[in-house]
């Protein structure tokens, strides 16, 4: 590395936020960029490690040192090379991946890890200011045609390397916009969306056509995909949410975590939401139940409304507040983590169960009791409610985000005749050397969220180019695509 000592001589320091007061009045993106020569310094923290642990966090192969020292080098060019190499969107992951990279640092061990996400998202950013990021137009085409279904990461990531490959690609999307979960699910205050437009101008460039509005199944027959096109690519989510199965659910007021986000992304767009549909935060004593992501992106999108107050509920236990690296690391560890959204004013509380929502006609109250964990009488544990322990809280709106469970298991899957798993997501191999993300149908490939279930932004991607190469294999006899 250039700088053997550099994770001696300086600290980590990451992107500064803007503050609090500020950002909950608007929708924008809120972290502060660091300047260049901060960014060259951090990149010198990356240490020669020896076997760089960074690389079994990250799903999607970046391969993190050598970035790190040509940033650290002042050679940006270069870095965003080596950077796009293995990853199609780093500005997708340099701002909604939560940097397992980083806990499989090596100087994570003293919990100093190398700023890995922001000189990613700073490499990526500088590229498409100097006008470095262009269309990567193949020399020849195949006259082989692939519809990818679903317009999120992994669809997207397939359909580049495709396209790029030679291939006519279509990618179809259900909704009015591309995208995915990173259009309608993640809040503009993470990502803002004029970041997808512009990879999709560079795509369009590329070969690559979009149809959105086109829901496969409905108003797109199945049948045709399959005798129109040489190969199909079932790239949606697992958009089946989790419900919560307990008295009063059917009460207004309570919602899917994900019928509220799409809204306010919605209106950030500039259209109109119809009243009588309208999910506002606004004046009201909110409950989010579950306690990852997607719940604190309700978290903030709720205090962004003006909520009289904020709680968000885990069934799981606490956890610790820092993890024992000698049994974690380089792993991605269980322990209390406090996101932006958490610290703009929010109560949380854990091992707590809902009984049952309160309320005429409207939610007003949920009837919760504290859980814990007990020994089962098959030798596993048992989730046991504490005695005497339950309690209400005043909620006037309740956003269900305990997950997703699989797919929609809608015509899209039915009449393309592909099977499923035991958790009902797309039966597929990824390890297979021929025929890898090859559903039951041989003309069928899947990849992301339908065939893996509910994940990452990295594993998306990875899924998605990894895809696009056995693609391109069962096409064409071999495949110059990366792995």
């Amino acid at each position: 590395m250039g700088k053997p000592t550099g994770f001696k001589e300086f600290a980590r320091h990451d992107r500064p936020y803007e503050p609090i007061g500020a950002r909950i009045r608007h929708w924008r993106e809120f972290v502060l960029p660091l300047p260049e020569n901060e960014l060259s310094r951090q990149g010198a923290r990356c240490m020669d490690c020896g076997i760089p642990f960074c690389h079994t966090g990250c799903p999607v192969n970046n391969i993190i040192p050598d970035w790190n020292d040509l940033v650290f080098r002042g050679e940006w060019r270069e870095a965003l090379d080596v950077l796009h190499s293995t990853n199609n969107f780093p500005e997708f992951t340099g701002r909604v991946c939560p940097a397992p990279c980083e806990a499989a640092c090596t100087l994570n061990i003293i919990d100093q890890p190398v700023t890995i996400k922001s000189i990613e998202c700073s490499i990526i950013d500088k590229g498409w200011e100097e006008g470095w990021v262009r269309p990567q137009i193949p020399a020849h085409r195949t006259g082989k045609r692939v519809a990818v279904v679903g317009s999120g990461p992994a669809g997207m990531a397939c359909a580049q390397q495709l396209a790029r490959a030679g291939h006519a690609v279509v990618v179809y999307e259900k909704r009015d916009r591309i995208g995915g979960l990173l259009r309608y699910g993640i809040p503009d205050f993470k990502m803002e969306k004029h970041l997808i437009d512009r990879r999709m101008a560079q795509m369009q460039a590329e070969g690559v056509e979009f149809r959105p509005n086109s829901h496969v199944g409905r108003n797109v027959p199945v049948k045709r995909l399959l005798e129109d096109y040489d190969a199909v690519v079932l790239a949606g989510g697992a958009e089946s949410p989790r419900d919560l199965p307990v008295p009063g659910r059917e009460l207004d007021g309570i919602h899917f975590a994900m019928d509220f986000l799409v809204q306010q992304n919605t209106r950030v767009a500039g259209r109109e939401v119809a009243e009588e549909q309208a999910i506002l935060a606004t004046g009201k004593h909110v409950v989010v139940i579950g306690g990852g992501d997607t719940g604190s992106d309700c978290v903030g999108t709720s205090i962004r409304h003006g909520a009289a107050s904020v709680t968000q509920l885990e069934i799981l236990s606490r956890p610790p507040e820092k993890e024992d690296k000698a049994m974690t690391w380089p792993l991605w560890p269980l322990k209390m983590r406090t996101s932006t959204s958490h610290e703009e004013g929010c109560e949380r509380d854990w091992a707590v169960s809902t009984r049952r929502a309160l309320g005429n006609g409207r939610v007003q109250a949920l009837e919760l009791v504290r859980v814990e964990w007990v020994p089962g009488e098959s030798g596993g544990l048992k989730l046991q409610e504490v005695e005497g322990s339950a309690f209400t809280v005043d909620a006037d709106l309740v956003l269900l985000a305990m997950g997703f469970v699989h797919p929609m298991h809608d015509a899209l899957l039915t009449e393309s005749g592909v099977e499923l798993d035991g958790r009902g997501n797309v039966r597929a191999d990824t390890e297979a050397e021929q025929g890898a993300y090859q559903t039951s149908n041989e003309k069928v490939f899947s990849a992301g969220d339908m065939r893996r279930g509910q994940s990452l932004v990295v594993w998306a991607i990875r899924e998605g180019r990894q895809c696009a190469r056995s693609v391109d294999q069962f096409l064409m006899g071999y495949s110059e695509l990366p792995r």
